[in-house]
């Protein structure tokens, strides 16, 4: 049974051209008395509509729930910025405000201005959804930045960031608005929930990611699933876990972590900072025996509470010891069925793997400018150079700098 404080026409599919369409429901939607959630989406709103809209938003103190997700199917981009401006300038004094939903629009960039005043003036709100908009490099900068700006205003203010949750995927913000959201992370720090999936961020971006995200120590849910961490990516992350002691849920999948990756991020999962691991998703990582025997030993010493681990897709028969050890490890902690579907994993080479990993330890001094050996001296097999490569970071680098 719907709550009495809850106004929805989600899903029903309805067109609202002008006032007069949307009237009806506006009536319904004053007439609720102290209304806390509005659910719009799976309907299409016209400027009209929505200026309406935004005139009986106006009036209500109580929300706090704005579920704006899928409201402008089939409208021309050039309509949206309007309407979306003044939906959003209608909830900029809402102090009541928790959420705003604003997924499954397809904004593109210009669509991002409209949100300026409402990220940086409303600072109470604390769950961003704009998952899927199509922002681009451009708009996703544009909205980084209002919340960077939202931030120091918090601050000059003596009064700490209320922003617990953003959730942006499918938006393709790449590296080069990845540096301003690594900032806004940073400046908020008392992120719980960051989830940035399927955004052609690459290894550079990840890495900036993960340093802003180091300064949010009560982290609990972090997804970079479908984007590029390779090595250097792989690195940045091992050194930021120790900051995100309350850690429950690590989504890394499709990330070409590559063996030594993988190794890196075991390696500093073991050293127990991350107790409270529920769920660790490593699916399509390229992982060679080599990294998830690694990622067993973690399992095995510190990671007692993970009851779902996913790693399909990597490069080892189901039959192999380093999967009857990750088996084992669950097991011993009595999470024998934690351990996704094997169905899709490749077999892999030693010999094409030591290889492999000679060839990586090149890429990643190539991605870290960092000067070649010289060639005299043998490269150190790729376990033991990614366990050294992991001391060396953690003892040399603070997570804080």
């Amino acid at each position: 049974m719907a709550s009495a404080k809850v106004f929805s026409i989600h899903g029903k599919g309805l067109k609202f051209e002008s006032r007069a369409d949307i009237e009806p429901y506006l009536k319904e939607l004053q007439g609720i008395q102290g209304v806390e959630e509005i659910h719009l989406g799976g309907n299409t709103y016209g400027v009209e509509a929505c200026l309406a809209l935004a005139e009986a938003l106006k009036g209500i103190y109580t929300i706090k729930v704005a579920d704006f997700a899928d409201i402008f199917t089939g409208r021309l981009i050039s309509e949206i910025p309007q309407s979306l401006g003044a939906l959003c300038d209608a909830l900029t004094d809402k102090t009541s405000l928790i959420e705003l939903n604003l997924s499954d629009n397809a904004f593109g960039g210009r669509s991002a201005e409209p949100m300026v005043s409402f990220l940086t003036n409303n600072r109470t709100f604390q769950v961003l959804k704009l998952n899927n908009n199509g922002l681009g490099v451009w708009g996703g900068t544009t909205v980084a930045n209002a919340l960077l700006e939202s931030a120091k205003l918090s601050r000059a203010e003596g009064k700490p960031s209320n922003l617990r949750t953003v959730i942006c995927g499918r938006n393709r913000l790449e590296n080069g608005s990845a540096p301003v959201w690594a900032e806004a992370f940073a400046a908020h720090g008392k992120l719980v929930e960051v989830r940035m999936p399927q955004n052609g961020i690459r290894m550079e971006g990840i890495a900036a990611l993960a340093k802003g995200l180091s300064q949010c120590p009560d982290l609990q849910y972090l997804d970079f699933q479908d984007n590029t961490c390779t090595v250097s990516g792989s690195r940045a992350i091992a050194l930021a876990l120790p900051s995100w002691p309350s850690l429950r849920i690590l989504n890394l999948s499709d990330c070409l972590l590559k063996p030594r990756g993988g190794i890196l991020l075991a390696e500093a999962l073991e050293q127990g900072s991350n107790p409270k691991l529920e769920t660790l998703k490593l699916q399509y990582g390229e992982f060679d025996h080599h990294a998830i025997n690694s990622l067993a030993k973690a399992i095995s010493a510190h990671l007692s509470s993970l009851t779902a681990l996913e790693l399909n897709g990597n490069r080892a028969d189901p039959e192999d010891e380093c999967i009857t050890n990750i088996r084992d490890a669950l097991e011993s902690h009595g999470h024998a069925d934690a351990l996704d579907e094997l169905d899709d994993m490749e077999e892999g080479d030693e010999e094409e793997e030591e290889e492999e990993g000679e060839g990586e330890e090149e890429s990643d001094k190539s991605e870290e400018e960092t000067e070649v050996a010289p060639a005299a001296e043998k490269a150190k097999p790729v376990v033991d150079q990614a366990a050294d490569d992991l001391a060396d970071l953690l003892g040399k680098v603070s997570i804080n700098s």
